[in-house]
């Protein structure tokens, strides 16, 4: 069983909430700055055109994304984003990989050092849990939204490697070159995801319960708290119903 879906189930619900639009946003734009480095085309950029996909389906204004694809190809002047990966571990020896974009490294790990040591649990060395994680396209879908017979047609089709049960959601997982003609198929089919996004999934997950998973829940809310972390990718799982009344 997966933990993932129901997190993404959970933020879902959350950033639906005007209070979380202003961090969402810092986050698509530094991502989409960093993205564009590599050239300011989506056509030919598919790191850049995801970027921008996942900043349309939040609403960000035009303007904001052509100022960030600015930046990242040095139209503009703005500040010089490094991204690196940090690693830990949580309550029950749960593994978390963070995705970080940052203009200062030291004062980032300084920071994000405390947040673990303040929530149940520390930093660990490069490569310490990263080796349990894949890349992976992860499209995350209610299912009210879709019967299983019919998805599994049209994502199969489309180059998906799996279609999972996870309680409430079906979750599709597809390589990252797939990732994008997935998502499209699911859409096409009249089907609104309630999270897409290429993600590092782990090879498998450790049940959380009682206290443990309330510290666990607390750990990754602060984790993503902070405006440097762009994703946190765990091995948790969690009951659905703890999430919901645990989170705030």
């Amino acid at each position: 069983m997966s933990g993932h879906s129901k997190w993404a189930t959970i933020k879902h619900k959350k950033g639906a909430l005007d209070a979380k639009r202003g961090k969402i946003f810092t986050r698509l734009i530094k991502e989409i700055t960093i993205a564009a480095k590599h050239g300011g085309d989506p056509d030919t950029n598919p790191r850049l055109r995801t970027a921008i996909s996942a900043a349309k389906a939040e609403n960000m204004p035009a303007d904001n994304i052509k100022r960030a694809i600015q930046r990242g190809t040095g139209e503009l002047p703005g500040a010089t984003y490094e991204e690196f990966a940090l690693e830990g571990y949580g309550p029950g020896g749960v593994a978390l990989l963070l995705d970080i974009n940052t203009d200062n490294r030291n004062r980032t790990v300084s920071e994000i050092r405390h947040v673990f040591g303040k929530n149940g649990g520390n930093m660990a060395e490069a490569g310490a849990v990263a080796w349990m994680f894949h890349k992976k396209g992860d499209v995350v879908v209610a299912k009210s939204a879709a019967k299983e017979d019919d998805l599994m047609g049209v994502v199969l089709e489309a180059g998906a490697e799996d279609l999972r049960d996870d309680g409430e959601n079906w979750e599709v997982i597809s390589d990252p070159g797939s990732f994008e003609a997935v998502l499209t198929a699911v859409k096409n089919s009249g089907v609104q995801p309630i999270s897409a996004e290429i993600a590092m999934i782990p090879q498998n997950y450790i049940k959380l319960e009682g206290q443990q998973a309330t510290q666990m829940i607390r750990l990754v809310e602060a984790l993503e708290e902070h405006d440097d972390v762009q994703h946190v990718h765990s091995n948790f799982d969690i009951d659905q119903k703890l999430l919901e009344e645990v989170a705030s």
